[in-house]
């Protein structure tokens, strides 16, 4: 049987669970995993339903059929396969650790996505990322040439078809076209001392501080530079007798590891945006089931 997810955003009202359930029971399908937020303070109801169809339903009948509930709610939403892997193109520049994370799960399996191009401003992983059969692109980006730059990009995404635009530690801010263009489709992801610490060096600035925790952020991308709404964060503890260069080292896994799950919640339909922040659902039962240790 085929999983199938439905999402749903709408002005919070009466009836809204019942009316879903009563739809996709109406169309033979059982429901295996929901979760559900009302939000008081924006006035907006989120929802995730997982379930599988009995009787062969595909999408297009689903979502023709639901359109009736969702004028009657005001709802956003859309029905998705959960067997279908999202697009996505990656952006990176002189950093790897976070690109060779995701090439390591997408690899075997743990992370449910296509990476169909790796973007960079340096040749540095041009080899890296050929040896895993995936195009890459060098497109160098200087103050005269951003917009040509940006134009060739997208380019590449609207080719590839890619729904998702990656920067893993991709080191140059995206305009305001661009950003509007893939609002809510773009993830970043950075260290969390900001605002205290900008610039270069931020991990030497932090151990000077004597910081004891260290941590990152994954947030979508908007005009406001690192402050997008963010996604996936975790920290780590460090202490007086570690140097900055093992705060860069832990800060590199933290990196890695929020910015995979801040992937993984996206292309699992679990983020929804909800004005400057989001609500991230948790993984359903089964979420990590691909994942393959070969």
């Amino acid at each position: 049987m085929t999983r199938f997810c439905l999402t749903v955003t709408c002005p919070s009202t009466r009836g809204i669970v019942a009316a879903i359930a009563g739809y996709l029971a109406d169309q033979g399908c059982n429901i295996t995993d929901s979760a559900q937020f009302d939000d008081p303070e924006t006035g907006r109801f989120f929802m995730r339903v997982g379930f599988v169809s009995e009787q062969g339903t595909d999408l297009a009948r689903l979502r023709a059929g639901f359109a009736a509930t969702a004028g009657r709610f005001g709802m956003e939403h859309d029905f998705f396969d959960e067997s279908a892997k999202a697009k996505v193109v990656v952006m990176v520049s002189r950093f790897g650790h976070c690109l060779n994370d995701l090439l390591y799960r997408w690899r075997i399996g743990a992370l449910p996505i296509d990476i169909v191009a790796v973007i960079s401003n340096h040749m540095d992983y041009q080899k890296v990322v050929v040896n895993h059969d995936i195009p890459f692109h060098c497109i160098r980006v200087t103050a005269q040439n951003k917009a040509e730059a940006e134009a060739a990009q997208m380019r590449i995404v609207a080719e590839t078809g890619a729904d998702l635009i990656v920067l893993a530690r991709y080191m140059q801010i995206l305009s305001a076209e661009m950003c509007a263009r893939m609002s809510g489709r773009i993830i970043n992801i950075h260290h969390s001392f900001l605002p205290s610490f900008k610039g270069a060096n931020p991990y030497k600035q932090a151990h000077e501080r004597g910081v004891k925790l260290i941590g990152a952020t994954a947030h979508y991308v908007t005009t406001d530079l690192d402050e997008g709404p963010i996604i996936e964060q975790d920290i780590i503890r460090v202490t007086h007798a570690q140097s900055a260069e093992d705060y860069v080292s832990l800060g590199r896994d933290v990196e890695a590891q929020v910015l995979a799950r801040a992937v993984h919640a996206h292309v699992q339909h679990r983020a929804f945006l909800n004005g400057g922040k989001t609500v991230v659902f948790p993984a359903s039962p089964g979420a990590y089931a691909s994942e393959r240790m070969g």
